[in-house]
């Protein structure tokens, strides 16, 4: 009965281990990341762009890229027809060929359905380099209130 106490408490504990245990190498890549992301930074929310600011900066002519980071069914319902837009669906984006799409001397302005995929995907572009990617917050679903609201003010 010992015995079997003894090697049930065994395997409890390995398992208990094995469920503490995580990927060292993966967490360190995590952290290179996410270690830009300071009190200080989050606070002034550099890395975002609002309704109002995309459609001003249409309004200007500004020299800018939309990166629509949904699933092409997302796309296929509705979508941004902006002439410099780049349709990559997040889990294909970060292949060597579609980050090579990208430029590094203009905005990128990440877009999804609600903004939490663009915020992902602009603090890891960010740690790749791409030093003028910005979340469009709130995602197509903000775009489409304010366009509904007020797009002939910005977009003529």
């Amino acid at each position: 009965m010992k015995k079997i106490l003894l090697t049930l408490t065994l395997g409890a504990l390995s398992l208990v281990g094995t469920a503490l245990s995580y990927d060292k190498e993966l967490a360190k890549r995590f952290n290179g990341m996410f270690s830009q992301m300071t009190p200080e930074v989050l606070r002034q929310r550099p890395c975002q762009i609002t309704t109002q600011q995309l459609l001003q900066m249409i309004q200007k002519g500004e020299d800018f890229v939309i990166l629509d980071v949904r699933t092409p069914a997302e796309i296929a319902v509705v979508g941004p027809t902006w002439k410099n837009t780049l349709y990559i669906p997040m889990h294909e984006l970060f292949k060597e060929e579609n980050l090579n799409k990208l430029p590094k001397d203009r905005k990128i302005v990440v877009v999804c359905h609600t903004g939490d995929r663009a915020a992902a995907v602009v603090t890891a572009l960010r740690a790749l380099g791409f030093d003028k990617a910005f979340q469009f917050r709130g995602g197509m679903t903000e775009l489409a209130k304010e366009v509904g609201r007020a797009a002939t003010e910005y977009v003529k």
